[in-house]
């Protein structure tokens, strides 16, 4: 079987390594390249702390078992003491000042009881863990299983892997229209046709377009987010740490503003320092607040912030999904197309399991987990006259065209 991937980035490059592991011949298409757009605009998290039970939760499970073993493989490929991907199984910390503990508490406690691992820890312990922190935090809770990889990298790891296997990558502006005879059988191009027996929508946050091509509805709309990195210093974080808002932040529907705190070293010495939310469209205006709100809450996280110098900032427009539920599976009305998108912030870290259930739904290759919680035929995401529906793709489509 022929299958055309629509998108580069690290969904795209984990569904072709999928596929192509499974047998199938892979064409991967990107305007920009290998992890151009919202991978290399993101701080390559790869968490369970964040989530509450439920199907997402079942999903960040399997996929942080799935990470360890691909990072393994994929840095087995590459020269000893060059990691492909810079895992790291760091662990992560969540901290709540007082008035947010308990809360976190029990957060932590409804986690253990799906088998997410994690340790309150006393005050002695959270300042060993991390001596740098703000004296005035209340409670510390030790996720061991989070981890990290550098995402640019690993997206570049996964796609190399998929074309040593036989998958190709096609550089193009963008996909022009597409081809269909009672199915999806491909896509066109501003230099072809390339067709296909199925064609994979992993197109992040221009999804919603791609799925307009088809004559479909897919409800998932951009969220900006913002990020930023300080100088290299000697490591003064030791995990991925945040404040326990973050997690609320992450499920909010909130159009407006959010900010929450989320630091962490990197293998080069650089801090990240994240993070936002908001949905402005692909606006690039209007990144003072949430950059101000980002630093003056990391600064009170982390006291020696204060002092240290900015390397850059940066941003990146996340897929997000009204239900905070990716869509993974077969379009609601056109055979052959299948969607992958819509995982806002947890892209990276939910990738390999991701490519997993395509290869399920494609091939018919065992299915990881239930597939069923993330079908795009769920009513939530066939709004066809909201943002992301058919008819707002199809605005966009008559003026640049899709911007997979």
């Amino acid at each position: 079987m022929r299958v055309v991937v629509i998108g580069a980035g690290a969904i795209g490059a984990a569904c072709a390594l999928a596929l192509a592991e499974a047998g199938a011949e892979v064409v991967v298409i990107d305007r920009t390249g290998v992890a151009g757009e919202t991978s290399s605009r993101c701080e390559g998290n790869i968490l369970v702390s964040d989530k509450e039970p439920g199907p997402e939760a079942d999903l960040a499970i399997e996929a942080n078992r799935a990470w360890r073993a691909l990072a393994e493989r994929l840095d087995a490929d590459r020269v000893p003491g060059q990691p492909a991907t810079e895992f790291e199984a760091k662990g992560g910390i969540v901290v709540a000042f007082a008035g947010g503990a308990e809360a976190l508490r029990s957060f932590s406690v409804s986690q253990r009881g799906i088998g997410i691992r994690s340790e309150a820890l006393d005050e002695r312990a959270l300042r060993d863990a991390e001596p740098h922190l703000a004296p005035e935090i209340a409670l510390g809770v030790h996720y061991p299983d989070d981890a990290q990889v550098q995402p640019s990298l690993a997206a570049q790891a996964m796609l190399a892997r998929a074309v040593h296997l036989g998958a190709r990558l096609v550089r193009d502006e963008v996909v022009a229209g597409v081809v269909v005879a009672g199915r999806a059988t491909g896509v066109r191009t501003r230099t072809g046709v390339i067709e296909g027996d199925a064609v994979v929508n992993c197109a992040g946050p221009w999804a919603g377009d791609v799925a307009a091509l088809f004559d479909s509805a897919l409800d998932i709309r951009p969220r900006r987010g913002t990020i930023l990195v300080t100088t290299a210093m000697p490591q003064r974080v030791f995990h991925k740490v945040y404040d326990a808002d973050y997690v609320s932040a992450v499920g909010s529907a909130d159009a407006a503003l959010q900010t929450s705190t989320v630091v962490e070293s990197t293998p080069s010495g650089t801090v990240l320092i994240g993070s936002s939310r908001e949905r402005v469209g692909f606006s690039d205006a209007g990144l003072l607040a949430p950059l101000s709100e980002i630093a003056a809450k990391a600064s009170r996280l982390f006291p020696f912030l204060r002092d240290t110098m900015l390397l850059r900032t940066y941003h990146g427009f996340r897929p997000y999904a009204p239900d905070h539920l990716p869509a993974i599976g077969a379009d609601i009305a056109v055979a052959g197309l299948f969607h992958a998108a819509g995982h806002e912030g947890a892209g990276i870290g939910l990738a390999p399991t991701t490519g997993a259930l395509i290869a399920h739904a494609v091939l018919g290759t065992p299915a990881p987990l239930d597939p069923t919680p993330f079908l795009p035929s769920r009513a939530s995401l066939q709004g066809a006259d909201g943002p992301g529906g058919r008819r707002a793709a199809g605005r966009k489509q008559q003026g640049k065209g899709s911007a997979a």
